[in-house]
């Protein structure tokens, strides 16, 4: 009988000294994901031509056609610029029409890496 008692004060002793012990701490580990990069839509439209540009045109890449010109009822002289925030980030195409009716295009233009569209003699440049 003291035996058995003796027996169960260590075993009592023994969980006992087995809640004093520090547990050792579990590994959490935390998945991140990358961070969405932020895109800035904004661009300017610069008219480094001899002519004046009657009509704007910019649409997503993946859309048909050009909608609606831009400037409206307004219209871009040489050495003037307007700025514009795009709807959505992507691809973009671009046209513009001088008063002389000529016409000029650049397309594919990621609106995330380009924030200037130049209107020169030559056509558009986008940087």
């Amino acid at each position: 009988m003291v035996r058995r008692r003796a027996l169960g004060t260590l075993a009592v002793a023994a969980l006992m000294l087995g809640a004093c012990t520090p547990q050792q701490p579990q590994q959490v580990v935390v998945v991140q994901r990358p961070a969405a990069q932020a895109c800035d839509t904004s661009f300017v439209v610069v008219n480094n031509s001899s002519a004046t540009v009657e009509r704007l045109y910019f649409s997503h890449s993946s859309l048909g056609g050009w909608g609606a010109d831009q400037l409206g009822q307004n219209v871009l002289p040489p050495g003037r610029n307007v700025s514009y925030r795009a709807a959505n980030a992507g691809n973009y195409d671009f046209r513009v029409v001088w008063t002389n009716g000529r016409a000029a295009e650049v397309r594919g233009v990621n609106i995330c890496r380009a924030s200037r569209i130049t209107v020169t003699n030559g056509g558009l440049l986008a940087s």
